[in-house]
């Protein structure tokens, strides 16, 4: 759980309204960054991606949006045994879902430092993805303009508009706002 006053030191230390980095998180996050069964950190595993960077293209995983963290860490794990780098690379983390792939422009040393980071708690996983943000230029510029069509198409892709991300950015951010 992230408190009130990490979401506005976070919101002061990338330069965003609090109102806009709480729809963000809203949004991008559904609320959790743990699996409440478990404990264990969010992930969704990429199987496509995993493929193309290390290589296996045999025995892989067929898994989608709607699976349950059980059938990712098992996913996850099968090809860590394979590549642990490769499979840390392939996996979104935590509560905004960050790709490990990110973990240079991100600041990390490697991307175990980057999971070690995300797996301390809530509020690192919430500074993850501001400062993914932050360090891809349209998205920042967006996110200080307040266009959430921007934003979404940024963050989700240009797919944005199916699940009305854009919408649901800007009634979350109104919601806070007031």
């Amino acid at each position: 759980m992230i408190t009130e006053k990490e979401y506005r030191d976070l919101a002061i230390e990338f330069g965003y309204p609090l109102a806009r980095v709480k729809s963000i998180d809203l949004v991008e996050s559904n609320g959790e960054g743990f699996d409440r069964k478990t404990g264990k950190i969010k992930i969704q595993f990429e199987p496509h991606y995993f493929k193309r960077i290390s290589r296996y293209v045999t025995g892989l995983w067929s898994l989608n949006k709607v699976d349950v963290q059980s059938k990712e860490w098992a996913a996850f794990n099968d090809a860590f045994k394979k590549n642990p780098k490769a499979a840390m690379e392939s996996t979104s983390i935590g509560r905004m879902q960050v790709m490990g792939e990110n973990w240079k422009r991100l600041g990390f040393k490697s991307v175990n430092a980057m999971w070690d980071f995300a797996k301390v708690s809530e509020r690192n996983q919430l500074w993850l993805g501001l400062k993914f943000i932050a360090t891809n230029a349209r998205l920042h510029q967006a996110v200080i303009n307040g266009n959430h069509k921007m934003i979404a198409y940024y963050y989700n892709g240009k797919n944005y508009w199916i699940k009305g991300y854009d919408k649901k950015l800007k009634n979350a951010e109104n919601n806070f706002a007031t």
